[in-house]
């Protein structure tokens, strides 16, 4: 079976697909049942569906047979899911523009205004910033795995500055260093429990778009544009918003661990914009110019993902109330 003691465990259903789904996970392969398509992908029933799947191909759950992976069954399911979450976030977005207007967007400058970030830094309280750190640690915890699967799909001048980027964002060789690991000490530097999978009940459906979606682009070589473009947008966005995370954080005086994690994103990301734009993204264009349009839909669509996570906390911050599902659940004592 394969059972690793850093597995999570099979979290609670949403809805009538995760229930079918979750209950199926803990049987053989063989007794997978019929999984209607929900009627709404952008809903939490759906998007829990697919995160369980996704997380097969991760760590798996506790007590889950590593036979799931590859199901067929299970697989021709979640290529149904796939297909249907794609296809609503097109009609959301509507007309893509291409990546160079995209990223000539993201590179000016901003104030951080209407952003979770910029509300953190202007008037985030202790609890939202807990909130944060639970939603995000979704991504965070399996931080650089998603786009890893973009290594073997990439070739020549393209795959090695990858690679480089790649090395960084797991610690360089040196294990302390690696960014899953300090954003798990500044969860813990929180209060919140930093095991892999222990927010997971308390997320909202918008936290887990954000990870399927690159998941989803990860496992298909026919979106390793996509994936590329995912990439680019997290790390040319991702330097001004740490600094304001940085800054929001020092002022609850926590300790240094409590915001080293961006310190480090500040510093580094500032570099990983150019070196994804430059050595990434225009070597991939040289080589193969017809990933364009996968390339700028993997831009706006992880935008749009982040985008309504983004308007989800807010939403509910300014009303004074929770955005997760549940309270985070807070480190043993």
């Amino acid at each position: 079976m394969g059972i690793a003691s850093n597995q999570p465990p099979l979290p609670k259903a949403r809805g009538p697909l995760s229930d079918a789904l979750t209950v199926a996970l803990r049987g053989e392969p063989a007794d997978v049942p019929d999984l209607p398509l929900p009627a709404d992908l952008l809903s939490d029933d759906a998007q829990l569906a697919l995160y369980l799947c996704y997380e097969l191909h991760y760590r798996g759950f506790r007590g889950v047979s590593d036979a799931w992976e590859w199901e067929p069954r299970l697989l021709a399911t979640r290529a149904g899911l796939e297909q249907a979450f794609l296809d609503r976030v097109r009609d959301e977005l509507g007309p893509v523009p291409t990546s160079a207007e995209q990223i000539g967007r993201l590179l000016a400058p901003s104030d951080g205004e209407g952003s979770a970030s910029g509300y953190l830094l202007e008037e985030g309280r202790r609890w939202q910033i807990q909130e944060y750190l639970a939603a995000r640690s979704l991504y965070h915890l399996k931080e650089a795995d998603p786009q890893t699967w973009a290594i073997p799909r990439t070739h020549g001048d393209a795959q090695s500055v990858l690679v480089a980027l790649q090395y960084d964002e797991y610690g360089g060789g040196r294990p302390e260093q690696v960014h899953a690991r300090l954003f798990a000490d500044m969860m813990r530097a929180w209060g919140l429990d930093a095991a892999y999978g222990a927010q997971l009940d308390a997320a909202p459906w918008h936290a887990m778009a954000v990870v399927n979606l690159m998941s989803l682009f990860g496992l298909h070589r026919a979106h390793r544009g996509a994936l590329l473009g995912q990439f680019a947008r997290v790390e040319i966005a991702s330097s001004p918003s740490s600094a304001r995370l940085v800054e929001a954080f020092k002022r609850h005086e926590v300790a240094e661990p409590g915001y080293r994690f961006y310190v480090e994103h500040v510093e580094a990301d500032a570099v990983h914009e150019q070196l994804v734009r430059r050595g990434v993204l225009d070597s991939l264009l040289r080589e193969e110019p017809e990933l364009e349009a996968e390339i700028a839909f993997g831009l706006a669509a992880s935008g749009f993902t982040e985008a309504a996570l983004g308007a989800h906390l807010l939403d509910n911050w300014a009303a004074g109330r929770s955005a997760l599902r549940a309270s985070p659940t807070l480190a043993a004592s």
